[in-house]
């Protein structure tokens, strides 16, 4: 007997904003993080059409969707839905969105079969159908994701099994977020960029996520502007191409879930089942030279 009424709630949000200097913007930015970047997806082009419907077709609607950006992959270890941690994020979604009588974008639900409207809550399944230009920011090896997937980096080194799932899920990633024009996905294991203090520090390709947004702030305005092609050496497409978690020297610090404390890249890289000595044999190296090798992040 809950009542869901998030996109009802947007809806009012804005329509009392307009009253409050909305009205005069030229740029509305619509963020959320988790959930919140999903909702940020799924409300971004609706809250588009309602100022054009009140008459303010001035201002140019944005999204910021941060770590909302999940995947309908296979978990490790199936489980039976018997609560949210145990659910596959499909059957979790197929089922919830009958709980939140759920509304997705029409431009999206057409795409789909009738009752298959649960798709329109997957980022890579949205975002082809969005009008309204967004930036997304993810981590490749996503914890929430990890979480639904049962994949628990709790106590143990992680099996073999679990260390080839975890780079694969990076490799999964990487691919659905290849097409979007504006993007910063660092391979880090961690969850939410934006709320955190550490935002600022992280970089892909020595671009810091400010400087990505700037980029894309001005790109927009050059586009609005010319039709140009992004503007050269500001760029706003930065996948880490590295293929583990933690291979970017700039993630934000790693501590070991069960005891509290902090590790460094390598003491990470050896819970999570890392082999230096085989994986030195596959690159032709010397371990020590490996090992210099991740600690400095190259």
């Amino acid at each position: 007997e809950y009542a869901f009424m998030g996109a009802l709630i947007i809806q009012e949000v804005i329509k009392e904003l307009v009253g409050k200097g909305l009205g005069t913007a030229k740029v509305l930015l619509l963020a959320g993080s988790s959930a919140g970047g999903t909702g940020v997806l799924l409300n971004v082009d609706r809250v588009a059409e309602q100022l054009e419907e009140m008459g303010y077709q001035g201002i140019q609607v944005r999204g910021l969707a941060d770590s909302g950006w999940f995947l309908d992959n296979k978990q490790y270890r199936r489980t039976d839905c018997i609560d949210t941690i145990t659910c596959a994020p499909t059957e979790a979604i197929r089922r919830g969105i009958r709980y939140w009588n759920g509304i997705v974008p029409e431009r999206c639900k057409l795409q789909f079969k009738e009752g298959e409207e649960w798709n329109c809550f997957f980022g890579y399944k949205i975002y082809p159908t969005l009008r309204c230009p967004v930036f997304v920011v993810q981590w490749l090896f996503d914890e929430a994701q990890l979480t639904v997937d049962n994949v628990h980096l709790t106590g143990q080194p992680v099996q073999e099994g679990q260390w080839l799932y975890i780079q694969n899920l990076g490799r999964e990633l990487r691919n659905t977020l290849k097409d979007v024009t504006a993007s910063f996905a660092p391979a880090c294991l961690s969850h939410e960029i934006i709320t955190r203090n550490h935002w600022t520090d992280i970089q892909v390709k020595g671009t810091s996520l400010p400087r990505a947004l700037h980029c894309w702030d001005r790109s927009l305005h050059e586009s609005n502007k010319n039709g140009k092609a992004p503007l050269k050496g500001c760029p706003i497409h930065l996948i880490d191409s590295c293929p583990w978690p933690h291979c970017n020297p700039s993630c934000p610090t790693i501590r070991d879930q069960f005891t509290g404390q902090e590790m460094n890249v390598i003491q990470f890289l050896m819970h999570m089942g890392f082999d230096v000595q085989k994986m030195a044999q596959q690159q032709g190296l010397e371990p020590s030279k490996l090992l210099g090798m991740l600690s400095s992040g190259n």
